[in-house]
């Protein structure tokens, strides 16, 4: 239980998406204007994480790794090369599925998504987390756990982002800064302040 709590919290700061890994930025900074979308994208990142990565990790295990048909007399076989396919396949179904239950139930934050909700089928965050799970062989448990810290990383990192752009909003900024140009610089300072966290779970 102590390796899973841990695991969480390592998926969650230490190797945040967007802060420390850098993945997924382009969401991060194009809906982190309004914390009420970037609570939006942050429960949807939670979700579609949640769900895929463990889902991906069983086809991945069950049909895609060296040695998964052995039972059908194929020991031989590999389909490990499809991996990325059947990923993007995966996500972009829960993509779909998140997007009916905005658009049926949140139509304002669905509306306010826009083109960005369906880019999560290819936002290297989500699909980052499926190839992480593979890479490192996590079990059904570990890759369910990895991919909720994930996503929960990913919302505190952005809903942190909005509500300090949403303050800047009143501060008298350079021309040259507003914008995206503040955006960043304070995407850098969360980085160095996310990078702390490693000590968290430091040996």
């Amino acid at each position: 239980m102590n390796e899973l709590a841990s695991l969480f919290i390592r998926s969650a700061f230490v190797e945040n998406m967007p802060l420390t890994l850098f993945l997924g930025l382009c969401t991060f900074l194009a809906l982190s204007r309004r914390p009420g979308t970037a609570v939006g994208l942050g429960i949807a990142v939670i979700a579609v994480m949640g769900v895929t990565v463990p889902v991906n990790h069983l086809l991945f295990r069950f049909v895609l790794a060296p040695g998964a048909w052995s039972w059908a007399g194929l020991p031989d076989l590999d389909l490990s090369y499809l991996r990325l396919l059947t990923f993007i396949g995966v996500i972009a179904a829960a993509v779909q599925l998140v997007e009916m239950v905005l658009d049926r139930y949140l139509p304002a934050l669905f509306t306010t998504f826009g083109v960005f909700l369906s880019l999560l089928v290819v936002h290297c965050a989500i699909l980052g987390g499926s190839l992480f799970m593979a890479d490192r062989n996590y079990d059904l448990a570990e890759s369910a756990v990895f991919g909720l810290g994930s996503g929960t990383g990913f919302a505190v990192a952005v809903i942190m982002l909005s509500a300090i752009r949403r303050r800047l909003v009143y501060a008298d900024l350079p021309d040259g800064l507003q914008g995206l140009g503040i955006a960043f610089i304070l995407t850098g300072m969360m980085s160095l302040g996310f990078s702390a966290f490693a000590q968290v779970v430091a040996p």
